[in-house]
């Protein structure tokens, strides 16, 4: 076993000189011993399990599996490709030990939602070449087992303990029997290498079959080896993980964040709320909606005050509000004036002295009770999966959280850039990681341009996937023959060498007039209203732009009892204009009437308006309301709660296409 090394910052503990994910284990055990690992409180019963026993678990899933597989998984074939086993589960401890089993005992895994569709399943269990299969539990099996007789699945491991289909011709095992297995089976080490492919995770498949992005131990470990520039965790830190723990972003943290002796605590967003508050987490990773979902019960909170303390929370807000912006300039941190002269630094400093403390008095009677909601431990978030919009930068930096968001890909392992907490530039995805190199080319000659201007952002480092599984044309087309990652983006870079995402190249709107619009920063600024959930911009080929929008209810209501009348909903499935009250309401104001198509005008125009670099062509020329929302059941967002735009667009085709006649 290597002896750890203890050279970084905050007696960090120094992975570099390991070659493979599953050497992290036998150190973290001997460092962290008796530190809980992994805990899932809504389990039954409950689980706990400390660092020891992780490792414990893991050389026995190993061993069994190695025992199931048999002599051709003794050693790591040449071509760096091992045999592949397929890991389609959830969030939960035994994902963890089977992923690091399965890469322990010399195979890659291949992980996939249990809740992701039949077809794309099985198209990822052929596609990938599995030869053995991990899932959940008996259900999952279940609505795979007539599509794996074609497939080359020698046997099944239930991570559950259920008792396996005493009918089934297929070989299955629990995984009490496959822990059985290990321990009358020694482990035989496989010694991978940095090069050694380590798992296949595929490509979510909006347009077209999903692709596999071949990431190496070399793509993780560059990755678990630099993220002390970000986050610089102490042992027995708690962090709170929330997002599916197969998606590259969750698990690459988590590999860290594990790796330095943190307590992971699992959740969901129907407990996160109340888990917040129990285990009070040190660090937090999560994606813009779960932000956006705190931000929105905050201001819920606010919504229900007196008309009074409404007034005064917002005022103090405003003043708060004033106080970032001119701390922003002093610390050069204003992505509006990155180079402030003398004179404007001057003003900045006295003004955010002379506002100081009426903000520190705002904290103590307001910004302190959002913190304590949170828990009152957070240090450090950071958000990735998307833009953070800019009210939603501004509201956690006035109530004192710290979110450092990054940006990457599931190709890119997924860091490429992210702020750090001594640059923490709002509206940016932050600097490199370290020996990542980002550029910004033309999008039709590929040409580098200069600091400032927008194009294709490429990338190029240590972590830039192998290519795409059995997919040599797709590889060479987004991997040049410098190594060059083209990512789909567009950006800029400053001068200090900050990236600034302004939208992603498919999603560009073109206008008849020939206009381009980059529709994320737009919903973003709309997002700031408070009737506003979800939005998504259309209009491709159109003399303007439209908006989709699915209204926040709630505030809504709130509204409605502000011009003493209620709001009448249509039933279930209809829209505003196919219903002009239902039961169970009063009648009053309904979704299409004039006095709510007006407030919602008003609040597109305004905040479009005051998005920074507004144009004429940004305006919103058309919108429709409409009731169910965006949502992963629903198929229209990713798991990381990303919108699926072509998804969206061929749902309400009929509605888009009126809204342009």
């Amino acid at each position: 076993m290597l002896a750890p090394n203890h050279n970084l910052k905050n007696n960090l503990i120094d992975y570099s000189s390991i070659q493979s994910l599953p050497e992290i284990w036998s150190i973290a055990a001997k460092e962290f011993g008796n530190i809980v690992a992994l805990k899932d409180p809504h389990a039954k019963p409950e689980v706990s399990i400390t660092y020891t026993q992780l490792y414990e678990e893991i050389k026995l899933f190993a061993s069994g599996l190695q025992a199931l597989l048999g002599e051709g998984i003794s050693t790591v074939p040449s071509s760096g490709i091992p045999p592949r086993v397929a890991l389609i589960s959830d969030n939960s401890p035994r994902w963890l030990i089977a992923d690091q089993g399965i890469m322990t005992a010399g195979a890659a895994n291949v992980v996939r939602s249990s809740q992701a569709e039949k077809e794309e399943l099985l198209y990822i269990l052929s596609h990938s070449g599995s030869t053995a299969l991990v899932v959940q539990d008996i259900k999952t099996l279940k609505k795979l087992r007539d599509g794996l007789n074609d497939l080359p699945i020698q046997f099944i491991i239930l991570i559950s303990d259920e008792p396996p289909p005493a009918t089934e011709t297929l070989k299955v095992i629990n995984y009490s029997q496959l822990r059985e297995l290990g321990v009358n089976n020694s482990l035989k080490p496989i010694a991978s290498q940095k090069e050694t492919l380590a798992t296949l995770m595929y490509t979510s498949g909006t347009t077209g079959k999903p692709k596999g992005v071949m990431l190496s131990h070399g793509n993780f470990l560059h990755q678990i080896t630099n993220f002390h520039v970000v986050l610089q965790p102490e042992k027995g830190d708690r962090i709170l993980s929330i997002l599916p723990t197969w998606h590259v972003y969750e698990r690459t943290v988590e590999y860290y964040l594990l790796s330095q002796g943190c307590s992971q605590v699992y959740t969901n967003i129907r407990h996160v709320k109340a888990d917040l508050k129990t285990y009070k987490p040190i660090h937090m990773v999560g994606v813009p909606r779960l932000w956006e979902s705190i931000y929105e019960g905050v201001q819920k909170q606010f919504r229900e005050q007196p008309p009074n303390k409404q007034k005064l929370v917002n005022n103090l807000l405003g003043i708060s509000q004033h106080y970032i912006e001119a701390k922003r300039i002093t610390q050069g941190l204003s992505i509006n004036q990155l180079n402030p002269s003398t004179l404007e630094k001057i003003s900045a400093t006295i003004q955010s002295a002379l506002l100081f403390p009426l903000h520190k008095i705002a904290d103590k009677i307001v910004y302190q009770k959002v913190r304590e909601a949170t828990g009152g431990k957070l240090k450090t978030i950071v958000s990735g999966g998307g833009s953070l919009a800019m009210h939603l930068e501004n509201f956690f930096e006035i109530v004192g959280l710290q979110i450092l968001v990054g940006y990457g890909l599931t190709e890119t392992s997924p860091v490429t850039n992210i702020r750090r907490s001594n640059r923490n530039l709002r509206r940016s995805a932050g600097q490199p990681m370290p020996e990542t190199e980002v550029q910004i080319v033309d999008l039709e000659t590929r040409q580098p341009l200069p600091t400032g201007e927008r194009g294709l952002v490429i990338v190029r480092g240590p972590q830039i996937m192998q290519g795409y599984y059995q997919n040599p044309e797709a590889t060479a087309k987004a991997i040049d023959s410098e190594g060059w990652f083209d990512t789909g983006d567009l950006g800029w870079l400053t001068p200090q060498n900050d990236l600034i995402l302004t939208g992603r190249a498919k999603d560009t709107i073109v206008l008849t007039n020939g206009e381009n619009i980059e529709p994320q920063p737009i919903e973003d600024a709309c997002l700031r209203s408070p009737y506003i959930d979800q939005i998504m911009l259309v209009g491709q080929d159109e003399r303007c732009i439209g908006a989709l929008i699915v209204p926040n209810l709630d505030a809504l209501k709130q509204w409605a009892i502000s011009q003493n009348d209620t709001l009448a909903l249509p039933e279930a499935g209809e829209t505003g204009a196919e219903s002009q009250d239902s039961e169970g309401f009063r009648r009053g104001i309904s979704l299409d009437s004039k006095e709510v198509y007006n407030l919602f005008r008003q609040e597109v125009n305004r905040e479009v308006k005051n998005r920074a670099g507004y144009r004429p062509d940004d305006n919103i020329g058309t919108f429709r309301l409409i009731l169910e929302p965006f949502s992963i059941e629903n198929g229209m967002m990713t798991q990381t709660m990303k919108i699926r735009r072509p998804v969206v667009t061929e749902h309400y085709r009929d509605i888009i296409n009126e809204m342009f006649a």
